[in-house]
């Protein structure tokens, strides 16, 4: 029998209750993010149609036969662990039923545009003398404030202009060049992290003041945060960042290589990794090159150490070279399919793919949340929900001051 001492203490954020008026992905991310760590994250959707990501396939969820179920695979990626009621806020009806939930609640997540929730009497001003706990966080393109404030913002949009997109993509001249967006909506998921991050702090500074607070948090400002080294090379170093395909702007060699029947990612990272790849890759004599010695001299003589392991690299397969150089300590790897990944011993090892009970498919296939903690780790005890599938439920426990378990 295990000690007191050793045993799982409950998820960190339980007895949290979250409203969630967000749709679409970032967030929805913070959402699950709050749920996964054990708060109660109620849904509120629209009754025709929901949330707009369930619209989003295919493709669909299938079930033990096969047949599309009609629960798009772009909503199951976000909602996990939360509860869904179907209340029409463009009445007067629903509009008191989500202020009453709000009522109840320590988090309010939304992302309409900047004032669309005022005229229902959802916005933080209209909230926060009646429920001063209230964490409020809203989530816009282009925040609150600003010449820009009114515009819809979405990822793609905000990828161009926060930055991202001029240093993603092939470099100018070479075959495919011109900016590339990142192949998943990588700025709606670092603004719902940031988020996620931005709650607690508000709940945990609440417990001193007990106070909650208003979250502004936008897409642009989140993108330009998250340049992080290339918006240092520029404001500190003085030099504009460029497009560089897969090639970094201060470590080489830190790219892809072509191999005899593939390619694969070397990782380099200082100038000891790079004397252990020049001695399997029996070049010895690059490491002692001066224009290669160190990673300063290798950056400035990029142009002319690249094509020379280009040269070696396709001499051997992939797997030959993974082998070799993971036995010699050099950094590099495969670049996977997606298949590939799940299939990848270390990925099954760590246990991220998992599946929970699903009311239409039997089970859902679902990504693992990757934060391990030994205490009080994450727990799963729901499916992405269906439309409204928990409503009358939500509004007897939290407007009828039921305090049951949300485990129930």
């Amino acid at each position: 029998m295990a000690s007191p001492s050793s045993a799982l203490r409950p998820p960190p954020l339980s007895g949290i209750r979250v409203l969630d008026l967000s749709r679409v992905l970032a967030g929805p991310w913070a959402g699950q993010l709050l749920a996964d760590l054990g708060a109660d994250v109620v849904k509120v959707e629209k009754p025709q149609g929901g949330d707009d990501t369930r619209a989003w396939g295919p493709p669909y969820l299938k079930d033990a036969s096969g047949r599309d179920t009609g629960e798009a695979s772009y909503f199951l990626c976000a909602n996990r662990n939360k509860r869904s009621v179907a209340i029409d806020i463009a009445t007067p009806e629903g509009q008191a039923q989500v202020r009453a939930l709000a009522g109840q609640a320590d988090v309010l997540l939304e992302n309409f545009k900047v004032g669309g929730l005022k005229r229902y009497g959802l916005d933080y001003a209209s909230l926060k003398d009646g429920h001063p706990r209230l964490v409020y966080c809203s989530i816009t393109g282009f925040g609150q404030t600003g010449p820009y404030a009114s515009r819809a913002g979405y990822d793609f949009l905000i990828q161009g202009m926060g930055g991202l997109m001029s240093v993603t993509g092939g470099a100018d001249g070479e075959p495919g060049a011109g900016p590339q967006k990142v192949g998943v909506a990588l700025t709606d998921i670092m603004t719902g992290l940031y988020a996620t991050v931005a709650v607690q702090a508000a709940l945990a500074e609440r417990e001193r003041s007990g106070l909650g607070q208003h979250i502004d948090l936008a897409l642009l400002d989140v993108q330009i945060a998250c340049l992080a080294n290339q918006a240092s090379n520029y404001l500190a170093g003085g030099q504009l960042p460029r497009r560089m395909g897969n090639a970094h702007p201060n470590i080489v060699p830190y790219q892809d290589f072509p191999t005899a029947d593939g390619d694969i990612i070397l990782a380099v990272g200082n100038d000891e990794q790079f004397a252990r790849f020049c001695a399997v890759a029996g070049h010895a004599e690059w490491a002692r090159d001066a224009r290669f010695a160190s990673n300063a001299q290798r950056v400035a003589h990029r142009a002319v150490l690249l094509p020379l392991l280009r040269q070696a690299t396709v001499m051997r397969s992939s797997a030959d070279w993974i082998a070799a150089l993971e036995a010699a300590g050099v950094p590099c790897g495969p670049i996977n399919r997606i298949d590939e990944v799940f299939a990848d011993p270390q990925v099954q090892a760590r246990g991220l793919r998992m599946a929970l009970p699903h009311p239409l498919a039997g089970e859902v296939p679902l990504v693992a949340n990757p934060i391990r903690l030994s205490g009080s780790p994450v727990s799963y005890h729901r499916p992405p929900p269906l439309l409204g599938q928990h409503t009358a439920e939500v509004l007897a426990q939290w407007l009828a001051g039921d305090t049951a378990s949300q485990h129930a």
